[in-house]
């Protein structure tokens, strides 16, 4: 699967400083299976909405986006939930938890549509990540840094080509950060798939095969 703009930008952006970007309105821009990319800007340079549009969840653009040749703009509403079902994952930069469920439930609400992971693999998980006291408590308790290492194991129980992670280190220290980063690697390189990070850092120690500027 291949994911492919082509002199796209939202609408938006057309009124912002775009001069170093090496996404916006290019000829072609195209993320590979199987590889990994940063995606490195200040806050205002459309990392969002960059993610945003390829998961379709934004339609104001210009230009063209493909997936594995196909206009996301001719896709119908089941296509589009087959896809985020099972080719696209994303790690929301808001989250999208619900406050009120456990950080388990959270988790489990949509394990139990993808019946992607057992209950052993995403404990083993959250140890990894350090959240796995905080299983049974209510995701509205818990501290930002630990809502993104919980919405960062959900967006695991799901099969998926490309993972879309939208900041989601911005609240972790550097430890839990490369922890997380190892764990989607890990996840991403099992399913032979292709990771679309942004960020306002440059991740130093992180090895990514293609870093961009927005």
């Amino acid at each position: 699967m291949a994911i492919r703009l082509e002199k796209m930008i939202p609408l938006p952006m057309l009124e912002q400083q775009r001069d170093s970007s090496g996404i916006w309105e290019a000829e072609s821009v195209v993320f590979e299976q199987g590889k990994s990319y940063l995606i490195e800007a200040p806050s205002g340079r459309g990392k969002t909405s960059l993610l945003s549009v390829i998961f379709g969840i934004r339609k104001d653009y210009r230009g063209r986006v493909f997936l594995d040749g196909s206009d996301i703009s001719s896709l119908s509403m089941k296509e589009w939930s087959s896809i985020r079902k099972e080719r696209l994952s994303f790690i929301f930069q808001g989250l999208e938890l619900f406050d009120e469920l456990t950080a388990l439930d959270n988790i489990l609400l949509k394990n139990s549509i993808t019946r992607h992971k057992s209950v052993r693999e995403i404990r083993e998980m959250a140890g990894r990540l350090g959240i796995d006291e905080f299983l049974h408590k209510k995701a509205g308790i818990l501290s930002f840094g630990q809502q993104q290492r919980l919405a960062i194991l959900r967006s695991l129980c799901q099969p998926f080509r490309y993972m879309l992670a939208d900041e989601c280190f911005s609240h972790m220290d550097r430890k839990n950060s490369m922890t997380a980063y190892h764990l989607i690697r890990e996840e991403c390189r099992m399913q032979e798939a292709g990771l679309i990070l942004t960020s306002l850092e440059s991740m130093e120690e992180a090895q990514f095969d293609v870093r961009m500027q927005m």
